[in-house]
């Protein structure tokens, strides 16, 4: 009887190391596959770093379109209208008449 007992005390031994053995790899498994979800090449924190990223590249880029919808504009008004042609030579480039002065303030 003792060895009987004492078989069955083995038995119930094995299993419950092999269940933990089996606990313990599901767990690191488990830790493995989040810490290569999140921190990996292709995880979420390199996705919203991206996301990021590209949301600002978005922005930059239709300030851009903007602008340049903006000096069309101006390069229209500029081969259209000399008297606008004359105004930017005037306040940009500093241009006078002959008989005209121009006085710079610093600012």
């Amino acid at each position: 009887m003792y060895y009987k007992n004492l078989l069955k005390k083995q038995i119930q031994n094995e299993r419950r190391k092999k269940k933990l053995v089996v606990y313990t790899l599901s767990l690191l498994m488990c830790f493995y596959l989040l810490f290569s979800l999140l921190f990996d090449d292709m995880g979420l924190i390199k996705y919203v770093h991206l996301k990021k990223n590209e949301d600002k590249l978005i922005l930059k880029i239709s300030s851009i379109k903007k602008e340049n919808i903006m000096i069309r504009k101006e390069i229209k008004l500029l081969r259209a209208n000399p008297f606008y042609i004359e105004k930017h030579a005037r306040e940009n480039l500093n241009l006078a008449r002959p008989d005209e002065y121009i006085f710079l303030y610093e600012k």
